[in-house]
């Protein structure tokens, strides 16, 4: 059996001018990175506003198992499945973190025989985004220090100081540093740390910015710290805004990929969904929306995490409507959930299935109770599956009234999923218009993580300490109470205890850490144990990474 790598570089690939051509994007309007990957110019984006909209479809998945539940490679076998069935469809993803590409994870570009390619160039730095967002929030961190060392002018309080360094490689050792040190010529000692770039509010920035001039105003708009009377300083105080925005004027523009079957994709920014928002670019969604009939996209992790945060951040600030949502899984993680163990998932067993359908039975009723949108569950299928466990599966779902389907687009493409497209189009037909958001604007900030914890999360209340409770309604009380909630917590479990299986109910919900994303317009809440800085596992991907003397890479996934 081939492994993804080896059915990516196997690809017959069409030159990136024919995919545009396809979609009437024309020559003048690309900036070609190589044969097969392009950037479209802002120009083009722009002059399409006045086109009607095509129909958005979400996939999201039940919650992360290390079984694995395949939403990455749905969403693109859904994709080429749309096509065959005569809609004309682009698939809209986020681009892969070069942490979980050397950490847990490998490669993030589908799988099997539902992949965007060129997989090696998309996995491995691409067309240099998260590169440029990396020196972008640097870039601010040097200024700030370079500030303070030239007399701080602003009255920065250095024991305030909020932004990070980022980098976008699992690293644990640089969590908590000090900076500054060896003298005077270096600066003033301080204590900082660094993030993740896809946990950067930059990146969070970037993703929802509509435009040039809004990126701009955006991170001008980043509060970077607090001075000693705790007035705000903004990034536009020390006057960086103009010079991040520079840097991340080339990785504003879409980038234009291809499936195995040669159909249309963006890959556009790349946020996480247990750290940050997990949406890729406004930007590429609503070009895209302006190309196709039908738009296929995905929320990072469950429908309890990337999707509640792609309703209620993306889809609000955006003005952004999905018509469906494909909730994906497989037998094999819903045995998991039902405390199956790892080593016997391939075993059927039917008592631990019916457990463990409690976890996507919840994501259900939040898909269509609390998003208010229709739902079609996507069993992606193994060998080892039996007809007597999808029979089960089915029978506890048949009150939903949603369809439940089994897929094979990782083993056939899109022929594999053209079931689950034909239900998909059936539900969009049905023109549904109860779409919802958990909370509303003006809702307090603490009601609306309490909203998330009660409704999405099965808790029964959440909670925090003093310092914690304090900051939230100094945050309140300073205007930002109408922003949205970004929630970080573990993608593992409905809970912040990453082992509690299922769909555990009646927990609480304790808020951590409280951190102003002003430039992205919400407010982030850590929860539990969640880092925004990971770091590596014990035997982490990169072993197996490796080039031969040819050039070829092996090992990616």
């Amino acid at each position: 059996m081939l492994s993804d790598i080896e059915i990516a570089q196997k690809a017959t690939m069409k030159p990136i001018s024919q995919i545009a051509a396809g979609l009437g994007i024309p020559d003048e309007a690309l900036d070609p990175y190589g044969r097969y990957k392009a950037k479209v110019s802002l120009e083009y984006v722009d002059s399409l506003n006045d086109r009607p909209d095509g129909k958005l479809i979400l996939v999201t998945a039940i919650s992360p198992t290390p079984a694995g539940e395949g939403k990455t490679t749905t969403t693109v076998g859904l994709g080429d499945a749309l096509n065959r069935i005569g809609k004309k469809t682009i698939i809209c993803l986020r681009e892969p973190s070069l942490g979980p590409v050397f950490g847990m994870k490998g490669g993030a570009a589908g799988g099997g025989m539902a992949q965007v390619v060129p997989m090696e160039d998309i996995n491995l730095h691409f067309t240099g985004d998260f590169n440029a967002i990396g020196l972008a929030n640097n870039l601010l961190s040097a200024l700030i220090d370079n500030h303070i060392h030239h007399g701080n002018a602003l009255g920065i309080d250095v024991r305030r100081i909020t932004w990070k360094r980022v980098m976008d490689m699992n690293d644990r050792a640089l969590r908590d540093i000090t900076v500054s040190l060896g003298g005077p010529g270096n600066g003033y000692p301080r204590q900082d740390g660094f993030d993740i770039v896809v946990a950067s509010e930059v990146m969070a920035i970037f993703c929802l910015a509509t435009s040039m001039k809004d990126l701009k105003e955006r991170l001008g708009n980043i509060v970077i710290g607090y001075t000693r009377e705790q007035k705000p300083v903004c990034a536009r105080d020390l006057n960086a805004h103009g010079a991040m925005t520079v840097l991340l004027r080339e990785a504003l523009k879409p980038n234009l990929v291809q499936t195995l079957e040669n159909n249309p994709a963006f890959i556009h920014g790349g946020p996480f969904a247990n750290i940050a928002h997990g949406c890729n670019s406004v930007l590429a969604t609503k070009m895209a929306l302006k190309l196709g009939d039908y738009v296929v996209t995905e929320a990072g992790f469950g429908a309890d995490l990337g999707a509640e945060k792609f309703v209620d951040i993306k889809c609000r600030k955006s003005g952004l409507r999905p018509s469906a949502v494909v909730l994906v899984g497989t037998i094999r993680a819903l045995k998991y959930h039902g405390g199956c163990d790892l080593k016997e998932l391939n075993t059927e067993n039917l008592p631990a299935l019916e457990r463990g359908i409690a976890n996507l039975d919840r994501h259900v009723n939040n898909i269509r109770n609390h998003y208010g949108l229709p739902c079609v569950v996507s069993m992606n299928q193994f060998t080892a599956d039996t007809p007597a466990e999808f029979a089960l599966l089915k029978e506890k779902l048949a009150y939903l009234n949603v369809p439940v389907l089994s897929a094979r687009h990782w083993a056939d493409g899109g022929a594999g999923a053209e079931e689950v497209a034909r239900a998909v189009v059936e539900q969009v037909e049905q023109k549904n218009q109860g779409f919802k958001f958990v909370y509303e604007d003006d809702t307090p900030l603490w009601d609306k993580m309490k909203a998330i914890a009660t409704k999405i999360y099965g808790a029964s209340d959440i909670s925090a300490d003093v310092k914690v409770r304090n900051e939230i309604k100094r945050l309140q009380e300073s205007g930002y109470g109408h922003y949205p909630v970004c929630v970080a917590k573990t993608q593992y479990s409905f809970s912040t205890d990453a082992a509690r299986r299922g769909a555990p109910s009646d927990h609480m919900v304790n808020i951590r850490e409280v951190r102003l994303a002003a430039g992205a317009e919400f407010i982030v809440m850590v929860c539990g144990d969640i880092m925004t800085m990971p770091g590596l596992p014990k035997i982490p991907s990169a072993d197996h990474i490796d080039i031969d003397d040819s050039g070829k890479v092996v090992g990616l996934f």
